[in-house]
Order: C-alpha cells, then sequence, then structure tokens
C-alpha cells in the first residue's frame, strides 16, 4: 500500500487518518512523543510515528495538518524535497506553501470532520497534475470536488469545511425546541438524528426549495414553524455565516 505521511496529529489529520487506515500506510510526523502516541491509540493500529525536527521528506507524499499560523515554523524543521503536498490548511494559498515547503507540487483540500467515517465532502484545488491522485486519495474519505481556483475553495472552506458546525448548531436548537415543548432529551436526540440521517440522503436526489415545498402544507405545522425562522432571519443569518468565513479564510 501506498504511504501517506502525516505532518501534523491534530483532530483533522486524525479524522482524515481513521478514513485512510484501510487504504493507505500512515505515517505521522509531529513534535511531541506523547501526542503522537495518542494518535496512534484513537487509530488503534500500529503506525510509524517521528519528531519533526530533521525528518526526511524526500519523494514522500505529505498531508499537511498544522495550524495555518505555524507553516513557517514546520516548514524550517523538514529536510529533502517531497514528490507532493496536500494541504488541509483553511486560507493557506498555494504559493505560500510552495515558499516554505520544498515540493515538486502542492494541492489544496479542504475536508471536513466527517472523513473520519468516510463521509467528507471535501474540495481540491491545485496543480492539475496530481489531480486524479488528490481525488483518490481523499475520495477514500467521502466525496471530492475539484474546483478551478483558489478563491472557489475559499468559498467552499465557508461551506463544506466550516458547515458542520452550523448543521450541529441547528441540531442542538432544535433539540432544544423539543425538549421546550416537553419531549424527552433522549428522544429528541433520538428524533433529531433519524430526522439528518433521512435529509441527507433525500438532499442529494431533491433540490432544497423542492423538498421544503413537499413538506409545507396549507395551514400546517411547517408553515407555522417554518416562518418563525424566517422571522428569526435564519436564512439572512446562514448567508451571513459563508461571507464571514470566506472572509477569514482570505485573512488567514
Amino acid at each position: 500500500m501506498q504511504t501517506i505521511t502525516f505532518i501534523g496529529n491534530g483532530n483533522m489529520g486524525l479524522s482524515i487518518a481513521k478514513g485512510l487506515k484501510n487504504k493507505y500506510n500512515i505515517e505521522v510526523v509531529g513534535r511531541d512523543i506523547k501526542k503522537l502516541d495518542l494518535f496512534e491509540q484513537a487509530l488503534n493500529i500500529k503506525i510509524d510515528k517521528y519528531l519533526m525536527e530533521g525528518f526526511d521528506i524526500t519523494d514522500k507524499t505529505l498531508l499537511l495538518c498544522v495550524k495555518p499560523a505555524n507553516v513557517e515554523e514546520v516548514s524550517t524543521k523538514l529536510i529533502g524535497e517531497a514528490k507532493v503536498l496536500f494541504s488541509v490548511l483553511a486560507g493557506t494559498k498555494v504559493e505560500k506553501l510552495k515558499q516554505h515547503f520544498k515540493t515538486q507540487a502542492v494541492v489544496r483540500t479542504m475536508p471536513n470532520l466527517a472523513a473520519s467515517v468516510g463521509a467528507s465532502m471535501t474540495t481540491l484545488t491545485g496543480d492539475i497534475a496530481f489531480k486524479e491522485e488528490a481525488k483518490e486519495l481523499l475520495g477514500a474519505v467521502g466525496d471530492t470536488l475539484w474546483l478551478n481556483s483558489e478563491k472557489e475553495i475559499d468559498i467552499a472552506t465557508a461551506l463544506a469545511g466550516s458547515g458542520p458546525a452550523y448543521l450541529a448548531l441547528m441540531a442542538e436548537a432544535l433539540v432544544d425546541g423539543a425538549v421546550k415543548q416537553g419531549l424527552k432529551r433522549e428522544d429528541a436526540m433520538a428524533t433529531m438524528r433519524g430526522l439528518f440521517s433521512g435529509f441527507g440522503t433525500l438532499i442529494q436526489e431533491i433540490h432544497p426549495a423542492l423538498l421544503k415545498d413537499g413538506v409545507m402544507s396549507p395551514g400546517g405545522t411547517t408553515a407555522a414553524g417554518y416562518a418563525a425562522l424566517e422571522e428569526g432571519n435564519v436564512r439572512s443569518s446562514c448567508i451571513k455565516a459563508i461571507d464571514k468565513a470566506y472572509e477569514k479564510a482570505q485573512q488567514l
């Protein structure tokens, strides 16, 4: 199996590694051996672990999973020239990555935490020569979409990368609403999970507007609830969330 070298051992790296571990050999590079041990324990498989200082990346396929602010520091600790660097860093441009890391090619990727269960929506852009390899690699943890510009991947980051947090907020709020009206929390949680599971399937085939229209009968319960959401500017707030997340990606 091909070896993927993870540079960094945070939550996103771990989520991706969980999705890849049955299809690729995993090795991880970090600054703290105790944290590397925890990374290995979470994967529940034996992996190769290395400290970052002086690690040789020559001809390796790298998956960069550090914080954007640590790019300069991390790059000075590695030696050699990589075959390709796949970066999951939000907002970090290809030009900056090439400036700091010695690598033959760079591809930006934006998976989300659903990678750990093989259900990520990952957007990609960068060196076109590695388009198919990028789609195959990240396709091991869910769906992929190649985009034609870094502007587009920054927008997609605001949607798919940050999206699980937005949906989690909505899920929690809906459960709280049901509890407020008298449903037991465990029953509300079970109902919400079933709702999201079924919706995830439906939205693959039905346009959101048509799905909404199909549920909303005249003068019914859905219409009443939907009107309350509109009064609360939920639609506007969602649009603003994408605006703000995209602006932040531009600043990183």
